[in-house]
């Protein structure tokens, strides 16, 4: 498949396989397709991650179990990435602090420090860079990056 459209593939390679700690991730995205790569990534980097395709879903898992952080994609049908933030940080239990990083491709309409000033705890956009990713996911929860190297397959 890669040679038929002229691109290389691109293998994650990590130095260190073992994370400073293993992190537990949501990830809230309705595009499955965003919610398989960002998994991807995450295993890769010796992470677990849970996905949620709606605000909803996401509402119902922060209840039944704690994560490390959330990835939230801020345009969803039905509730947007904005109101499940808000609705995590109104909440009385220890989920209403997990940190919360905005996933998004719109970048024309608010800068990154905009997601901060309404509490997010970070800022990636999309389409997802690698690098990019882990830095946000493991500053977000307080640990060290593991070392990375990309390489070109084939």
């Amino acid at each position: 498949m890669a040679a038929a459209t002229g691109r290389r593939e691109c293998r994650v390679s990590v130095s260190n396989s073992k994370p400073e700690r293993a992190l537990s991730v949501l990830h809230v995205d309705d595009d499955p397709v965003n919610l398989r790569v960002v998994e991807e990534i995450l295993t890769a980097f010796g992470h677990r991650a849970v996905k949620a395709l709606s605000g909803v879903e996401a509402l119902d898992q922060m209840s039944r179990q704690a994560f490390d952080v959330v990835l939230m994609d801020i345009h969803m049908p039905e509730m947007s990435g904005i109101e499940v933030l808000k609705r995590i940080r109104e909440r009385a239990g220890p989920e209403r602090d997990t940190p919360v990083i905005a996933l998004t491709a719109d970048i024309l309409s608010r800068e990154p420090a905009e997601y901060l000033a309404l509490g997010f705890s970070g800022f990636v956009p999309k389409p997802v860079m690698v690098q990019g990713l882990i830095a946000a996911v493991t500053r977000a929860a307080g640990v060290a990056q593991p070392a990375l190297r990309l390489r070109r397959a084939g």
